[in-house]
C-alpha cells in the first residue's frame, strides 16, 4: 500500500505544503500548468526555489500577488490579514472558479471541500452562515493557490492511504484583522476538531487554517508511529525562523509486510444500504452522480423482492468514515428512503500501481494488481481508452488490443 505521510513537527501551511509537495517529485511544470485552468494567471505569479533552513535543504514556494506594491510575503500572517488590491471573494465565488476550471473531478472535489472546511470553521467562529462569510483568507488569490494546489498535489500522487502525524500549533499571539488573536487561532482549532495536536515549540502560529484544512479533509489516519518503509522524502521549507526547523516533512512509503496477511491491504469502511420501492427509476443515475460526488467509493443497485412480494432496489454505498455524514444527507434528501442500514467492512485488496503505455494512437494508463509482490494482473484505464478511440475514430477494442500487445510479454515474463 503505497502511503503519503506529513510530519508536522513544526507545522503546516499551505506553502510548506506546496514546497514539500514539489521537493517530494510533483513536478513543477505541471503544477503550474494545471494551476493556470483556474484562469486567474494575471493576479499572481509563483517563484519556486531552494532554500535552507537551519541545515536542512528543500522547496520554498512563494505565491506573489500582482499589482501588490509590497512584494514581501509572510504567509504565516496571511492567513489572518491581508490587504491588498484584488476583491474578498467568498465561498460562492471560489466555488464558482473551481467549477468552472477545466480541472479534472477529483481535484475539484478535493479542493472545494477544503475551502468548505475553512468556510465553515470561520462562519462558526465569527457568529455567521457559510455564505456569509468573506473571508480575510480564504478570498485571497494565495489561498486558492495553495488549496487548489494541494488537491493538485495529491491527485498527481495517487496514494492509497494519507496519514500524520500529531499537528505542532506552536504558540504565542499573531494578528489578524481583528487584533491580536492567540495561537492556535480559533478557525484552526475548530477545523482541527477531533484531530491530535500538540502546542508551544515557539512562540509563533506554525500551523495556519489553510494548512489544518489541507489535513483535516486528506489525512486517513493521525499518528506519531510510522511502521512502514520510507521510499522518498520531501521538505517544504517555511517562512518562520525558529530554533527548530521551520520545515515540513512529507514521506512516500509503503506499509510494512507484517501488518499484513499475504501483502493485501486490509481497509476499513462501512456500507450503506435503503430498501426502496416507490421511487422513479429515471431518478437513480442522477443520485448515483451525487453520491460520488459526495466521496462514494462504489454505488450499487440489486433487485430485490420485499414483503407482500413488491419489486424493489437496494441502494448499497461504500463509504470512508469521513464521508458518512454526507452521504446519508444525499440519500435521505434525494430519495424516498426513510431509513439507513450501516455496517462497517473489512476490505482487501491487492497492491497497486499505476503506469503508462504509449501506443500508436496515444498513452494509457495501465493499473498494475500484485499478489505476495508478484504482478498478477494489469487493466488499461477505460477513461483513458474511451477517449483515444473517440479521439482516433476508431473502435475501443482496437486500443485495449493496442495496450495487451504491448505490455503482453511484460505480463507474462513472471
Amino acid at each position: 500500500m503505497k502511503i503519503l505521510y506529513y510530519d508536522c513537527f513544526s507545522g503546516i501551511s499551505g506553502d510548506m505544503n506546496l514546497g514539500a509537495m514539489i521537493d517530494l517529485g510533483v513536478g513543477k511544470e505541471y503544477l503550474i500548468n494545471e494551476l493556470s485552468k483556474l484562469n486567474l494567471d494575471s493576479e499572481y505569479e509563483i517563484r519556486i526555489r531552494r532554500e535552507n533552513k537551519k541545515g536542512i535543504d528543500g522547496t520554498k514556494v512563494d505565491v506573489i500577488l500582482k499589482n501588490k506594491h509590497d512584494h514581501s510575503h509572510d504567509h504565516h500572517d496571511h492567513t489572518h490579514s491581508h490587504s491588498h488590491s484584488h476583491a474578498h471573494r467568498n465561498l460562492k465565488d471560489i466555488e464558482y472558479i473551481i467549477n468552472s476550471s477545466s480541472l479534472n473531478e477529483n481535484v475539484k472535489k478535493l479542493s472545494i471541500d477544503m475551502f468548505r472546511k475553512i468556510a465553515q470553521a470561520e462562519a462558526k467562529v465569527h457568529g455567521k452562515s457559510l455564505y456569509e462569510v468573506h473571508f480575510h483568507e480564504v478570498g485571497a488569490v494565495d489561498s486558492i493557490v495553495d488549496i487548489v494546489g494541494a488537491a493538485i498535489c495529491i491527485d498527481y500522487l495517487k496514494v492509497d492511504k494519507i496519514m500524520a502525524s500529531h499537528v505542532q500549533l506552536g504558540g504565542g499571539f499573531v494578528k489578524c484583522a481583528h487584533g491580536l488573536i492567540p495561537v492556535p487561532a480559533p478557525a484552526t482549532v475548530e477545523i482541527l476538531k477531533g484531530i491530535p495536536i500538540k502546542s508551544g515549540i515557539a512562540p509563533f502560529e506554525t500551523t495556519t487554517p489553510t494548512g489544518a484544512a489541507i489535513l483535516a479533509v486528506n489525512v486517513d489516519e493521525f499518528t506519531d508511529e510510522m511502521n512502514f518503509t520510507i521510499e522518498k522524502i520531501g521538505y517544504g521549507i517555511g517562512s518562520r525562523d525558529l530554533k527548530i526547523p521551520n520545515v515540513l516533512r512529507v514521506y512516500i512509503a509503503r506499509e510494512n509486510e507484517e501488518k499484513k496477511t499475504e501483502s493485501n491491504s486490509y481497509i476499513k469502511q462501512y456500507i450503506l444500504e435503503t430498501n426502496i420501492d416507490d421511487m422513479n427509476p429515471e431518478i437513480y443515475s442522477y443520485i448515483e452522480e451525487k453520491l460520488f460526488d459526495k466521496g462514494a467509493l462504489d454505488v450499487f443497485k440489486t433487485p430485490i423482492i420485499m414483503k407482500k412480494g413488491r419489486i424493489a432496489v437496494k441502494l448499497s454505498v461504500l463509504v470512508r468514515e469521513k464521508d458518512i455524514k454526507a452521504i446519508q444527507e444525499v440519500i435521505f434528501k434525494e430519495t424516498t428512503s426513510i431509513g439507513i442500514r450501516k455496517y462497517e467492512v473489512e476490505k482487501i485488496m491487492l497492491e497497486r500501481d499505476f503506469s503508462k503505455v504509449s501506443t500508436n494512437y496515444g498513452e494509457v494508463t495501465v493499473k498494475n494488481s500484485y499478489y505476495k509482490g508478484e504482478k498478477i494482473k494489469f487493466k488499461p484505464e477505460y477513461e483513458d481508452c474511451r477517449r483515444l478511440a473517440v479521439e482516433n475514430n476508431i473502435p475501443i477494442g482496437e486500443i485495449y488490443k493496442e495496450v495487451y500487445n504491448k505490455i503482453g510479454g511484460a505480463s507474462n515474463d513472471k
